[in-house]
């Protein structure tokens, strides 16, 4: 059974915890360590345990003691579990660089209290001492970091940041393109609608060919072979949009048809005037 209780305080338990039960039936080892009394507690311990991968528990108010069959356990004696030590605690970890995020948990408070301290792995690696004691837990103990740990830290976190700025990077440039895609889009809708006009004046001008007499035909002789080119560039600027190329190109072959068509359709329109 548990409660809410003070800020810093996370839970209060009248009884112990499966989690501390669980951890009373070990010996203190790379993620667990008992402590008699919070004035055991230093810096250097919540250093080693935010620089470990999987972080680490303080139970503050247990002692260590072998059982008969010469197995170390851990036996809850008690101890203070009022603010004044839980401020001890909070100090010692903001006296970390970082400062070292922690749990507190007081359990047992109808019998023999004891405090429950988590610490998880940190996320700022390396995390050192205000004296620049860069520490971890190793076994059941506190030790230096050799230079080659240190730098393999220094590594990791260099590497992540550099994950995290190149996933930023393709997020942007992902966006980008988006842009991009969406303006070539509308631009290629223009075209698009240009073509089509296009060839509506090219069918009509096949329909006034179809109309003219023999003896025009002959006479229409060099605008047929204006018609010829500007449907054969009409199927040349198909195939530049299909594959991409130049938009400047384009702009300038269809300016091309425009003004062949144009001339053609004033001449022929002079023919049929003719006839009639």
């Amino acid at each position: 059974m548990h409660r809410h209780t003070k800020p810093g305080i996370q839970k209060e338990y009248r009884g112990l915890s499966r989690r501390t039960l669980s951890l009373l039936q070990v010996s203190e080892g790379m993620n667990v360590d008992f402590k008699r009394d919070v004035s055991g507690i230093k810096s250097r311990d919540l250093v080693a345990f935010a620089n470990t991968p999987l972080g680490g528990t303080i139970l503050v108010g247990v002692d260590e003691y072998t059982d008969v069959d010469g197995v170390q356990r851990g036996e809850v004696v008690g101890c203070e579990v009022d603010d004044n030590a839980r401020l001890v605690i909070v100090n010692k970890a903001t006296d970390c660089f970082p400062t070292v995020e922690l749990g507190i948990f007081v359990e047992n408070i109808a019998r023999k209290p004891i405090l429950r301290i988590e610490i998880p792995p940190g996320h700022y690696k390396p995390y050192c001492t205000q004296r620049g004691e860069y520490c971890i837990r190793s076994d059941a103990r506190v030790r230096a970091l050799f230079p080659d740990e240190l730098l393999a830290i220094f590594m990791d976190r260099e590497g992540e940041q550099f994950i995290s700025r190149f996933h930023d990077a393709v997020h942007q440039l992902e966006q980008q393109v988006g842009s991009i895609r969406h303006v070539l889009s509308a631009g290629m809708l223009d075209v698009s609608d240009h073509i089509h006009d296009l060839d509506d004046q090219l069918r009509r001008t096949l329909n006034r060919i179809g109309r003219l007499t023999d003896s025009n035909k002959k006479r229409s002789r060099d605008l047929l072979q204006v018609l010829k080119e500007s449907r054969d560039s009409l199927m040349t600027l198909e195939q530049l949009i299909l594959s991409g190329k130049a938009n400047g190109e384009r702009l300038d072959m269809l300016e091309e048809i425009h003004s062949n068509l144009g001339m053609l359709v004033e001449n022929l329109d002079i023919e049929n005037n003719e006839d009639t």
